[in-house]
C-alpha cells in the first residue's frame, strides 16, 4: 500500500491534499519519496521560519529532547522562562500565556478580553462583544471561527458562538455605526494587520488609528491577531510596528517555534494578570522542546539587520512582479505576499508550480508566497524563474 493510499484509508479527508510525499527538506528546499526537489515559498504555511532543519535550531531542538520533553504545567522549566523573558523583552509586553497554535492563542485572547470587562464592569453590564473584520480569518475552533468574517466558514457546525460582530475592513463608518449600535457592550476589537487567509490584504493606516482612537476612549481592548504576521514576516517583529501602535493583547504562533507547534497570547499591563488561576490552562501550551526550537528562532530573527533582510527581500519580490504583463497586482507586506492574475486562476497557478519544483500557497483567488525569512536571493530568483514560466505557458 503506497503512503497515499495509507493515508486516505486511515485519515479524515478534511484537507485538499497534493499528490505528494514529502520525504526530507534542507534549507529551503523539499524533496519527495521519489527525489524529487522543491523550492519552498510557503514554509508550511509560513511555519518554517528558518527553513527546514536549520543548523541552530536543529541543535536547539535536539538538545532539549535529550534533557527532558515535557513536564506539565504544575511545574516551572528554564526554556520556558528564557523564551518568555526574550519574547516580552522583544515585543514590549508585559506577560504570555502558551498555548499549541494561533486558534488557540486566538482563543486565549477572547477569554482575556471577555474576562476583563467581567471583573471591571460586572456580569450585569453584558460587555462581551467583540468586533472582528469582514475578511478575516482567526482560526477553526468554534470560538474563532466564530470570530472569523467569512461567510464560506460559517456552515455546518451549528450553532456558533455568540457575542462577534463583523465590520468591513477600511470602513470607518462602519466601525463607528457598529460601535454605537453595540455601546456599552463592546470589550474588545479584534484584527488582523494583513488579512493572511482573506487574500493577503493590509489594513489602511487611517483605519488602523480609527480602530485604537476609538477603543482608547470606550476601554475597549485591542487584539492584533499577528499568527501569520508576526515574528518578522513583514520585516519588522510584529506588523503592528509599521502601523505605530500598540495593541492590548497580541497572539503569535506559526512561525514562532520554526515548524513546531506554539501559540502565543502576549498581553500589555492593562491586562495582563485578568487569567486568574483555574481560568485557562493548556496541557502543551509552553513544552520544552517547543520553547527551545521558539529561543533558536528568536536569537536569528531579533539578530542586528535580519529583520530589514526580510523587507529588503520582499521588496526585490515585488519589483520583480509588479510589471509582469500576467500579474493584476501584488499585495501584502514583507515576505507576505499575494498576487492576483489578468487571466490565469492561481489554484491552476499554484499546481503548475508544484509541478515545475516550486511550493507556493494560495489566498482566495490570489497566490499566496510565504518564503522561509532565511531564503537567499539566488533562491528567490530560481523560484521566480519556474513561476515565469508557468505564466508564460498556454492553457
Amino acid at each position: 500500500m503506497s503512503t497515499i493510499e495509507k493515508f486516505n484509508e486511515h485519515i479524515m479527508p478534511s484537507y485538499g491534499r497534493f499528490d505528494v510525499v514529502m520525504e526530507s527538506g534542507e534549507a529551503r528546499t523539499a524533496t519527495d519519496e521519489n527525489g524529487k526537489t522543491y523550492i519552498d515559498f510557503g514554509s508550511g504555511i509560513g511555519t518554517n521560519s528558518l527553513g527546514f532543519c536549520n543548523e541552530k535550531w536543529v541543535d536547539a531542538v535536539c538538545s532539549q529532547v535529550k534533557t527532558i520533553q515535557h513536564t506539565s504545567n504544575y511545574y516551572y522549566t528554564k526554556v520556558q522562562a528564557d523564551f518568555a523573558a526574550t519574547l516580552c523583552e522583544a515585543t514590549g509586553y508585559s506577560k504570555m500565556f502558551f498555548g499549541n497554535s494561533g486558534a488557540e492563542a486566538n482563543e486565549c485572547a477572547i477569554k482575556v478580553a471577555r474576562k476583563y470587562s467581567f471583573d471591571k464592569y460586572g456580569k450585569d453590564a453584558q460587555r462581551n462583544v467583540i468586533i472582528t473584520l469582514v475578511n478575516s480569518f482567526h482560526g477553526r475552533t468554534l470560538a474563532t471561527l466564530s470570530a472569523t468574517g467569512q461567510e464560506v466558514f460559517h456552515n455546518y457546525f451549528f450553532p456558533f458562538v455568540e457575542g462577534f460582530v463583523n465590520v468591513k475592513a477600511n470602513d470607518i463608518a462602519d466601525l463607528d455605526e457598529k460601535l454605537a449600535q453595540y455601546k456599552g457592550r463592546v470589550c474588545a476589537v479584534m484584527f488582523e494587520i494583513v488579512q493572511g487567509e482573506g487574500g493577503v490584504i493590509a489594513l489602511e493606516q487611517e483605519f488602523v488609528k480609527a480602530i485604537f482612537d476609538r477603543c482608547e476612549k470606550e476601554d475597549i481592548l485591542t487584539i492584533c491577531d499577528e499568527v501569520q504576521t508576526g515574528v518578522g514576516r513583514t520585516g519588522t517583529f510584529l506588523a503592528s510596528e509599521q502601523y505605530g501602535v500598540k495593541p492590548d493583547i497580541t497572539t503569535l504562533a506559526k512561525g514562532l517555534a520554526g515548524g513546531i507547534p506554539i501559540g502565543v497570547c502576549l498581553a500589555n499591563e492593562k491586562c495582563c494578570d485578568v487569567l486568574t488561576k483555574g481560568t485557562h490552562g493548556s496541557t502543551f501550551g509552553g513544552n520544552p522542546i517547543c520553547c527551545a526550537g521558539g529561543n533558536a528562532v528568536l536569537e536569528t530573527v531579533l539578530a542586528d539587520g535580519f529583520l530589514d533582510t526580510v523587507a529588503q527581500k520582499g521588496y526585490y519580490i515585488w519589483q520583480k512582479l509588479i510589471d509582469h504583463p500576467e500579474v493584476a497586482g501584488v499585495s501584502g507586506l514583507g515576505l507576505m505576499i499575494g498576487i492576483s492574475f489578468k487571466t490565469k486562476k492561481a489554484a491552476d497557478v499554484c499546481k503548475a508550480c508544484l509541478d515545475n519544483g516550486l511550493l507556493v500557497l494560495t489566498a482566495k483567488e490570489k497566490l499566496r508566497f510565504l518564503p522561509p525569512l532565511t531564503i537567499t536571493y539566488e533562491e528567490i530568483d530560481k523560484g521566480l524563474e519556474i513561476l515565469m514560466k508557468v505564466l508564460e505557458e498556454k492553457e
